[in-house]
């Protein structure tokens, strides 16, 4: 970790600067979220139940795996969802817009990008979540449940179910909200959503334990090849990763009995094709997040780990409860 983050995780004299701002920044989203609680800023509810998977920390936690997940499992369900995202990174404009899987990257960003390409239901994007959520439902009106990936703290669109995912390994950093911690609103939060997910670690009481599986890797270039990590014993293997914990990646590499020269970069970083020039490589492993970047410059040597988030079924059961009239 370099710079501001590497702070959010440990003490440091720095602290004796940025706690003041904390506090701030603490007050700033209590009033905030106290505003739309009292009714004093307006919360818009849209025609069918949201669901909001986000995290209360910077960073990535798994949560687009889980959407897709829940996704697939609502759908086996007779459920016709549909996702929205904010769109990170994308420079597609503000208006609300459906992503299509040929889409640049650069226009609707990489995680509405690599949902788009699952083929599960209709992703899209936008600035204004609640407007982006009746788009969505206007040209899509078989749709009877929408996801929100991301945007736990995004009051101003009502929300039926609130799933909060936490990294099992780092959880909470220093415990302190931005910019002297990695939090962005404190802990307690996670008093007054409906479900806490896990993703790694040791789950806790009252906590629904999270797993990322993946074991076939495909080829960027070729996709119909598939290798598994034996295949690449003995050759010279580089890993890279462009998300919120890269560390994860490359620790499940490891289980699986790789031994890469891994390479982190930063979340949502946008690839050049020098970066990736490592010499005396045979193969190149990424993400599927990082693969919707480098697919433009891909090579034979490009391979791609997708994975799978598992989740309790009692998980699925509880969210069906909740948006079931």
């Amino acid at each position: 970790m370099r710079g501001l983050p590497y702070h959010w995780y440990r003490l440091t004299p720095l602290h004796l600067v940025l706690y003041p701002f904390s506090l701030l920044f603490r007050m700033v989203a209590a009033l905030r979220r106290l505003g739309y609680r009292w009714r004093l800023l307006p919360a818009i509810r849209i025609p069918v139940p949201v669901i909001v998977v986000g995290n209360i920390s910077v960073g990535g936690t798994g949560k687009t795996p889980l959407t897709l997940t829940l996704v697939q499992e609502m759908t086996a369900l007779g459920w016709h969802p549909g996702i929205i995202s904010r769109g990170y990174g994308g420079k597609g404009g503000a208006l609300p817009r459906e992503v299509q899987v040929d889409d640049p990257v650069e226009a609707v960003g990489d995680e509405p990008l690599l949902m788009a390409q699952r083929r599960l239901c209709p992703v899209w994007i936008g600035r204004d979540r609640p407007a982006t959520a009746l788009a969505l439902l206007r040209a899509h009106p078989e749709c009877d449940v929408i996801f929100s990936d991301d945007g736990l703290q995004h009051y101003r669109l009502h929300r039926d179910v609130e799933i909060a995912v936490i990294d099992g390994t780092r959880r909470f950093g220093n415990g302190l909200l931005l910019p002297a911690g990695p939090l962005r609103e404190p802990v307690s939060r996670l008093q007054a959503v409906d479900a806490i997910v896990v993703n790694g670690g040791t789950a806790q009481a009252g906590e629904f334990a999270m797993r990322l599986e993946g074991t076939r890797f495909q080829n960027l270039l070729n996709p119909e090849q598939i290798r598994t990590a034996s295949d690449f014993t003995g050759q010279r293997v580089h890993a890279i990763a462009g998300i919120g914990h890269p560390g994860r990646f490359f620790a499940h590499l490891q289980k699986l009995g790789l031994q890469c020269t891994p390479h982190a970069f930063p979340d949502h970083h946008a690839y050049t094709p020098s970066e990736l020039s490592f010499a005396n490589t045979d193969a190149l492993l990424m993400t599927e997040k990082d693969a919707v970047k480098c697919v433009a410059f891909a090579s034979e040597r490009d391979w791609i780990l997708r994975v799978e988030a598992q989740v309790s079924p009692a998980l699925v059961q509880l969210i069906v409860k909740k948006v079931t009239p």
